[in-house]
């Protein structure tokens, strides 16, 4: 091997290493900043159970007194003047209550890009001006690409915890904290 290829080769070698590095630092979900989540959080939440009224099984059954319980985990959140835009994971469940029990009649677990504006007048200080999420089927994967980064959407595939929504469903009813779950 001659000087002049193993120069040329130790060039592009290098030259990958950048671009991949580069590539690697844009998909790189940025760091977030905990106390704007705290303050968007419960707005996004509020507004999610909000648009989910009507939409399942259990508000079909007056008896079961079933409304919709949201938790959403924040996947990206980006900061620019009065305006907030949230990459988040939503999970939905619909809980009622039969008797003693905590009855599951719904659920939904999707990603969101969720954007809010400062608003002092508003609850919570924030109001959401839009929200977007993937359609059913086969936009869905085109959707996530164009809205997460490459790691942001490997996340997605994880399974959400229904364990504090369980629990601020039991509250919410009255229930024990060991109160029986079932389905509607």
């Amino acid at each position: 091997m001659s000087v002049l290829s193993f120069r040329r080769g130790a060039v592009g070698v290098g030259a990958a290493a950048v671009l991949a590095a580069t590539g690697t630092w844009v998909m790189w979900p940025a760091e977030i900043d905990g106390q704007l989540w705290g303050e968007v959080r419960p707005v996004i939440e509020a507004r999610i159970a909000a648009e989910s009224r009507g939409s399942g099984y259990g508000e079909s059954a007056p008896a079961l007194e079933a409304r919709w319980f949201c938790h959403a985990e924040v996947l990206e959140l980006e900061e620019h003047g009065d305006e907030v835009r949230a990459g988040v994971n939503t999970l939905c469940v619909e809980y009622g209550v039969r008797g003693d029990a905590l009855v599951e009649c719904g659920a939904g677990q999707y990603p969101q890009v969720v954007r809010l504006e400062r608003d002092d007048s508003a609850a919570g200080g924030y109001r959401v001006v839009a929200r977007e999420e993937p359609p059913d089927g086969d936009g869905y994967g085109r959707w996530t690409e164009s809205h997460f980064g490459v790691l942001t959407r490997a996340s997605l595939q994880d399974r959400m915890s229904s364990r504090s929504l369980e629990a601020t469903a039991r509250t919410h009813f009255g229930l024990p904290a060991d109160a029986d779950i079932a389905q509607c």
